[in-house]
C-alpha cells in the first residue's frame, strides 16, 4: 500500500522536535571509535521503546529489526556512531554554536550525530507505518567508522540476514542545505593507510656525525614521495597523499632513534591506488637505505575500496526522491573522502547519498574533521524525508 508524499512529510514534521533534540544530545556526549558505550546505550533505549529486537555484533555495534511479518524484501538503513579526537570551537565559521560537546577533546566533527538522529527518526516513522508495509527493515548502528574497527564484525553478522539493499546517507559540508546528491557508480574514494617508521641511531645533538639521523631520512622520504607523485602517478587517475603526522624526538639536543610518519591516500581507480601503495614502500625503503636507516612498514595497505552505488537503486532514488522533493536532487557530486560503507556491498546492493548542510548565514560549511565543523539542522529533515521515501519505495517496488 502506497503512502502519500504529503503523509511522509507530515510524519517528518511530527518527529522534528525528537530529531533535533536527539541530535543535540548525541552531539553533547560524543565518544571515540570503539568506545561508544553510552552512545550505544542511548540508541538501544530508543530501539527498546518500540520493542524491536536487537542483534549484538560485538563491540559497540548492533542492529535492530522491524519485521512486518509479511513476505517482502529486506532493506538495511545504516548509521555510524563514533566521534573524533578534535576540540570543538565555541563558534562555527560565523556564529555561536547551537550546542557543544561536553567532553573535552572529543567532537562529532563529521556529522555522525546527525546520521544517528536521522536513522532513529526514520525508525519511528517506519514503525508507525509497519501495518502498511511488507518485508523487513534492519537498522544498522556501526561501531567505529572513523577507524574501521567495527565494520568487519557488522558485515559478518549481516551475512545471515539476506538483505536486498542497504541505504545510507552522509551530511555534506560542501553541499548547500536543501540539496541532496544521488548518482550511480563511484561516489566516494577508496583509501589506503600510510604508517611507517624510519629507524636510525640516536645520539647527542653536538655530534650528529656519530649518529644516524632518522629525521633527515624521513624528510627525504617525504620529499621523494612528493616528486614521485608528480612523476609516477597517472594524471588522469588522481591519487591524493595526505600525510597527517610526523613524530620524532623529545629534545632539541637529542637525535632520536625513530621517526614515525602517518597519513592516508585516496583514489577512485583501485589499480592506481595499489600502484601508489607500492610506490610509498619503494621510495621509503630505498631512501632510508641511502641514509643507512631502516624503513619499517607499520601499516601500508588498502583500507577501503570506493563507495559504488548500484544503478537500479540510484535510479529508483532519483525518481522517487525527486518526486517528493523536486528541486533538491543533484546527480553530479563525488567526494574524495572514503567510507566503510563501501564494505556493505559484500552483503547487498548499496546506495549512499549526500545531504547538504552548508549554510553561510548560519556558519555551517567548514570542512569535515575540522574544529569549526557544524551542521544546519534543517538538513536533517531532508535526510529523514529521503530515507523514509526511499525505504517505502524500495519495499513497495515489484521486481
Amino acid at each position: 500500500m502506497q503512502i502519500s508524499n504529503e503523509n511522509i512529510i507530515q510524519s517528518v514534521r511530527e518527529v522534528e522536535d525528537y530529531l533535533i533534540s536527539t541530535r543535540r544530545h548525541l552531539h553533547e556526549y560524543p565518544e571515540l571509535s570503539g568506545e561508544e558505550y553510552e552512545t550505544t546505550e542511548f540508541l538501544k533505549n530508543e530501539v527498546n521503546k518500540l520493542g524491536l529486537p536487537i542483534v549484538e555484533v560485538g563491540g559497540t555495534g548492533f542492529y535492530a529489526i522491524l519485521d512486518t511479518e509479511r513476505p517482502g524484501k529486506t532493506i538495511g538503513l545504516r548509521t555510524d556512531i563514533d566521534a573524533l579526537p578534535i576540540e570543538e570551537t565555541p563558534s562555527n565559521l560565523k556564529n555561536k554554536r547551537l550546542c557543544r560537546s561536553k567532553r573535552e577533546g572529543i567532537f562529532h566533527a563529521c556529522g555522525h550525530d546527525g546520521h544517528m538522529a536521522t536513522v532513529l527518526a526514520a525508525m519511528n516513522i517506519l514503525y508507525h507505518y509497519k501495518d502498511k508495509l511488507n518485508g523487513r527493515i534492519i537498522f544498522i548502528f556501526e561501531e567505529g567508522e572513523e577507524t574501521g574497527c567495527g565494520i568487519d564484525k557488522m558485515i559478518k553478522a549481516l551475512e545471515k540476514e539476506n538483505i536486498d539493499a542497504i541505504y545510507g546517507n552522509h551530511l555534506a559540508a560542501f553541499l548547500d542545505t536543501g540539496k541532496l546528491a544521488i548518482k550511480d557508480g563511484p561516489i566516494m574514494a577508496g583509501s589506503a593507510v600510510v604508517d611507517f617508521t624510519v629507524r636510525g641511531r640516536g645520539g647527542h645533538g653536538s655530534r650528529p656525525d656519530l649518529s644516524i639521523s632518522p629525521i633527515f631520512a624521513a624528510t627525504n622520504i617525504i620529499n621523494g614521495l612528493a616528486s614521485a607523485w608528480a612523476n609516477r602517478i597517472d594524471v588522469t587517475k588522481t591519487v591524493t597523499l595526505g600525510l597527517g603526522t610526523i613524530h620524532g624526538g623529545t629534545a632539541a639536543n637529542v637525535i632520536p632513534d625513530d621517526v614515525r610518519v602517518t597519513g592516508t591516500m585516496r583514489f577512485f581507480d583501485i589499480d592506481e591506488g595499489r600502484k601508489a601503495i607500492e610506490l610509498v614502500k619503494k621510495v621509503g625503503r630505498l631512501t632510508a637505505e641511502a641514509h643507512e636507516c631502516q624503513f619499517i612498514e607499520n601499516e601500508i595497505y588498502l583500507q577501503n575500496h570506493t563507495v559504488d552505488n548500484d544503478k537500479f537503486l540510484a535510479d529508483l532514488a532519483l525518481d522517487q526522491i525527486s518526486e517528493i522533493m523536486p528541486t533538491r536532487v543533484v546527480n553530479d557530486v563525488t567526494w574524495f573522502a572514503s567510507e566503510t560503507f563501501s564494505e556493505y556491498d559484500k552483503v547487498a546492493k548499496t546506495l549512499f547519498t549526500f545531504v547538504g548542510t552548508k549554510n553561510d548565514k548560519l556558519g555551517s560549511g567548514a570542512e569535515h574533521h575540522n574544529e569549526y565543523f557544524d551542521i544546519d539542522e534543517d538538513s536533517l529533515l531532508i535526510a529523514v524525508i529521503a530515507m523514509v521515501k526511499f525505504t517505502l519505495a524500495f519495499l513497495d517496488y515489484d521486481n
